[in-house]
C-alpha cells in the first residue's frame, strides 16, 4: 500500500485530499497542529470504513514539530510516496501593501512558504525512496501575477497572502526543477474559490470538487506532468515549465 502525508488536514480540503487518497488505497497521516482535531478527524474516517489513516502532530511553524513527525512516520514506514502541503493561512483583513505589518508578513509566510520548504525538506528522504514520488504544493490563483496585474481581474488585493503564494510558485518552480531528472513529479495546484472556513464558506467550488483537484496531481502516472502550476478555474490548461 502507498504512503502519503498530507499536511492542514483535519478538516477542509486537506480533509477531503485525506479521503480521496484513501479512497485510493493510500495509506494516509493527516498532519494536524492540535493533534485532539485530527484523532476527531480520523474518527469521522473510520466511521466511513476508513481504516487505512492516522493523525500525527505536525505544525509547519515549528521545526521541532516537524522533525517528530518525521521521526514518527519514519518509524511506521520507509517510504513516502505522496506529499500534500495543504496547510496555510491567510492572515486576515486588510492587507494594504502599505500598511500591513511585518509580524503579518512574518506569520503568514511562517506557514505558507517556509512551512512547504521544512516540511519538504524533512520528507525528501522518505519519498526519494518511493518510485513514483508526487509533491504537490497547493496554491492559490490569488497568487498569479498575472491575474493580479490584469485591471479586470476580480482578484481581491491582499499584499501578504498573495505575495506568500507567489513565493510558493517560485520554490514549487524551483523544487521540480533541481528533481527534474528523477522519478519526482512536482507541481502546484490551486483547489479554486472553495466553501470552506478559510472562506466563510463562501465559493464556486464544493470542498469535494476542491480535494479532487489536488489528488489528480498526486495520483498522476510517470507520463503525467512537473513543474506546473494548476488553476482549473482561471486557466483552461497548466502553465508549462521549458525544461
Amino acid at each position: 500500500m502507498k504512503t502519503a502525508l498530507v499536511t492542514g488536514a483535519n478538516k477542509g480540503i486537506g480533509f477531503e485530499v485525506v479521503r480521496q487518497l484513501a479512497q485510493n488505497n493510500f495509506f494516509v497521516y493527516l498532519g494536524c497542529r492540535d493533534l485532539e482535531n485530527g484523532f476527531a478527524a480520523i474518527a469521522k474516517l473510520k466511521a466511513e470504513g476508513f481504516g487505512n489513516v492516522e493523525a500525527v502532530q505536525l505544525e509547519v511553524t515549528d521545526q521541532q514539530s516537524i522533525s517528530q513527525a518525521r521521526a514518527t512516520i519514519g518509524s511506521k514506514t520507509a517510504v513516502l510516496d505522496v506529499l500534500v502541503n495543504n496547510a496555510g493561512i491567510s492572515g486576515g483583513f486588510p492587507q494594504s501593501a502599505l500598511d500591513a505589518t511585518l509580524e503579518q508578513f512574518k506569520t503568514v509566510y511562517a506557514t505558507n512558504v517556509f512551512g512547504v520548504a521544512g516540511v519538504t525538506q524533512a520528507f525528501i528522504d522518505l519519498l526519494r525512496k518511493s518510485p513514483e514520488p508526487r509533491i504537490v504544493n497547493v496554491t492559490s490563483a490569488m497568487g498569479s501575477l498575472t491575474l493580479t496585474a490584469d485591471p479586470a481581474s476580480d482578484i481581491p488585493k491582499m499584499a501578504v497572502y498573495q505575495s506568500s503564494k507567489s513565493a510558493l510558485n517560485m520554490y514549487t518552480l524551483n523544487l521540480a526543477y533541481e528533481l527534474r531528472d528523477t522519478p519526482f513529479k512536482v507541481n502546484m495546484v490551486c483547489p479554486g474559490y472553495t466553501q470552506t472556513d478559510f472562506t466563510g464558506h463562501q465559493g464556486t467550488s464544493t470542498v469535494a470538487e476542491a480535494g479532487q483537484r489536488i489528488a489528480k496531481y498526486a495520483l498522476i502516472g510517470q507520463d503525467g506532468p512537473t513543474g506546473k502550476y494548476i488553476s482549473e478555474e482561471y486557466f483552461p490548461e497548466p502553465a508549462s515549465c521549458p525544461w
